[in-house]
């Protein structure tokens, strides 16, 4: 068992490919109607010319009993995942928001934290009424009804679907189904992989039935390495979707290396950078050159930008001002505001003095233009062929 008291005797460590993986890990049981649903949101979705992209978000958990009391996790809060599905959905796209469960979600995200609670925009009129009526304060208005609209239009078009993982096994499974029940899209499918995934996991053969119980000397935990499933995604999941992966790190000198390494390794067509103290601020696009009839990488970013024989690296970075900007507002707590008043399709967010910049606005944009070249990259060798 991978779990056990210092009493115990360790067990054999054991390498798991994707195949692996699938073959002898539980499959969630609620996998074939998240499938069913999948497969009908894009199939109206294809029927309406419309573009999908599937975000993943939030972090993962790695329980070590069947029967979960204990289990390990990370800090994820699904930020940037339900951040972005908002400026995706702005921008005309269907979203599969595939999310931690109870992490942020788009639009609600403006008043879940205990920063800015929603019960502090409410108020009891005061005027007595069978039965009780309940308002919006006034100066909160001006916040609340941008996003309450964007909301109803998502759900009125029927453009976002929500789909709720826990553990990274479930997210797994989850990742799969989504990416296969996504191939009819072609290259009008996007891959947003925004969620933070544990990188070990404990295998079922190896969990605990019960609550580990304490009191019998330390805890020894044997962890084994979650298997890599982009090659797989990229090979034969979703060969023509566009993939976005991300990439966390501590040290900002192993951002770009690591991510080259993973564009390398997996074949997929960007990975979006970010080190950990800056990443609501800068971020950095690192990309395989491609052929002009493929995908010819957009330029952007400060000056610095390089580019090597065989990648292309473009940073985002927000200005000073929108920096300070967001540190006041994340500062002053419930003075927050939302980010944003959403337009329809094809207009550009506007923005006031109340409402502060978003970092993940300019991704979304970014990713757009590199969405359209490779949609048109797959026109052009449909062309050649003919």
């Amino acid at each position: 068992m991978s779990t056990t008291n210092a009493e115990s005797s360790s067990s054999t460590h054991t390498s798991f490919s994707a195949e692996d993986f699938f073959a002898t890990q539980p499959a969630p049981p609620q996998l074939g109607e998240f499938g069913r649903k999948a497969q009908e949101f894009v199939a109206k979705h294809v029927q309406d010319g419309r573009r999908v992209v599937l975000v993943t978000s939030g972090g993962t958990t790695v329980p070590l009993e069947k029967n979960v009391v204990r289990f390990l996790d990370n800090f994820s809060a699904g930020t940037r995942g339900a951040t972005s599905a908002e400026y995706f959905l702005a921008q005309g796209y269907a979203v599969i928001f595939m999310h931690r469960q109870h992490s942020l979600q788009p639009y609600t995200r403006h008043y879940s934290h205990t920063t800015n609670p929603f019960l502090d925009l409410l108020q009891e009129d005061p005027q007595p009424s069978s039965p009780a009526r309940i308002s919006v304060e006034e100066d909160q208005s001006f916040h609340l009804l941008p996003v309450l609209r964007a909301y109803h239009s998502a759900r009125s078009k029927g453009t976002l679907l929500q789909l709720p993982f826990t553990t990274v096994t479930e997210y797994l499974f989850m990742l799969r189904e989504m990416a296969i029940a996504m191939k009819p899209l072609g290259r009008q499918g996007m891959y947003y992989l925004a969620a933070a995934v544990s990188d070990f996991f404990i295998p079922s053969t190896r969990t605990s039935e019960h609550k580990i119980q304490s009191g019998k000397g330390s805890l020894l935990i044997e962890m084994d390495q979650v298997p890599k499933v982009l090659k797989p995604m990229v090979e034969r999941w979703a060969p023509e979707g566009f993939v976005v992966s991300f990439k966390l790190e501590t040290d900002e000198k192993l951002l770009i290396p690591k991510a080259r390494q993973a564009l390398q390794r997996y074949g997929h067509q960007c990975v979006i950078g970010n080190e950990l103290n800056h990443r609501k601020f800068e971020v950095v696009f690192v990309e395989r050159k491609f052929s002009k009839s493929d995908l010819a990488p957009v330029p952007n970013g400060p000056a610095n930008d390089s580019s090597t024989d065989e990648f292309t690296e473009a940073w985002i970075r927000l200005s000073e001002e929108d920096k300070k900007m967001n540190k006041s507002r994340t500062l002053a707590g419930s003075a927050r505001r939302p980010s944003h008043v959403f337009e329809p399709h094809g207009s550009r967010p506007w923005r006031g003095k109340f409402f502060e910049k978003e970092i993940e606005e300019d991704i979304v944009e970014q990713l757009l233009k590199r969405h359209d070249q490779w949609i048109a990259g797959g026109e052009a060798h449909k062309s050649n062929d003919r």
